[in-house]
């Protein structure tokens, strides 16, 4: 959704050769950036926070299935996991429309085909809002990586506690828990290289007064990076073919 929602207004910008606050003027000041600019600011760090809450909330669900199966078992319900995704997405959208209400600034970076917050340069009321957003992205991050690492300890105790050898039906467990242990390592990996820089550069732009866009737009192509990667690391693990190979890799070490 959030590239669908993102890409046409960058290639609106290329094709007419302007920039987003030429496309959709009508900021409230000569300095401030056009609408457009301030709605593409909003989708970015709406879309760069909610996947994040709900990967967090898939983290837990696993954590919470394979260390505390009784307590999953009765708390947990299809009605509890229906409403976390509209929660998430409310809660994320409330937090990412305070630019649009004067706490935190948008801005539009070079080469003008998209806007963010201002992450460097201003005072406690441009930067206040970026800092709070690196941080709760960093614990999300945090929260994430614990719950996949607590995930990925169960997983290898239950692989180990089955037998190592013996016909295919007493061995398939021991490699189904083996395939599931690699694919949240690297979703883990992954998840984590590409959020960091992001929370770096606003850190970075609020303390050290780093002014650098290359970095920022680097920071950025870094966080977008995750939502294309991810998706397609699940489905290709996923496929025979490929479990299959990383089975018979994990036979032979």
């Amino acid at each position: 959704l959030g590239k669908c929602l993102l890409s046409p207004i960058v290639l609106a910008a290329y094709a007419y050769n302007r920039s987003l606050s030429e496309l959709g003027p009508g900021g409230r000041g000569e300095d401030e950036p056009g609408v457009l600019c301030q709605l593409f600011a909003f989708l970015m760090a709406f879309f760069g926070l909610a996947p994040t809450l709900l990967l967090l909330a898939m983290a837990l669900e696993c954590w919470l299935s394979l260390g505390h199966p009784y307590f999953y078992r009765r708390h947990l319900t299809r009605r509890l996991g229906a409403t976390l995704g509209p929660a998430a997405g409310g809660l994320c959208a409330l937090f990412c429309a305070l630019p649009l209400l004067g706490f935190g600034v948008p801005m539009q970076y070079c080469p003008g085909t998209w806007c963010f917050i201002r992450m460097a340069g201003g005072g406690p009321r441009e930067l206040g809002f970026p800092v709070l957003y690196a941080g709760l992205m960093g614990l999300l991050v945090l929260a994430i990586g614990a719950c996949n690492v607590s995930s990925m300890r169960h997983l290898y105790g239950m692989a180990r506690r089955q037998p190592r050898r013996g016909p295919p039906p007493a061995a398939a467990p021991r490699m189904e828990e083996l395939d599931h242990l690699v694919l949240l390592g690297l979703m883990t990996v992954l998840f984590t290289v590409c959020s960091l820089p992001l929370i770096i550069r606003a850190y970075m732009g609020a303390f050290a007064a780093d002014i650098n866009e290359n970095a920022d737009l680097s920071a950025l192509r870094f966080l977008s990076v995750n939502s294309i990667v991810d998706p397609w690391v699940f489905i290709i693990f996923r496929t025979s073919v490929f479990r299959s190979f990383v089975r018979r890799v994990c036979r032979r070490l």
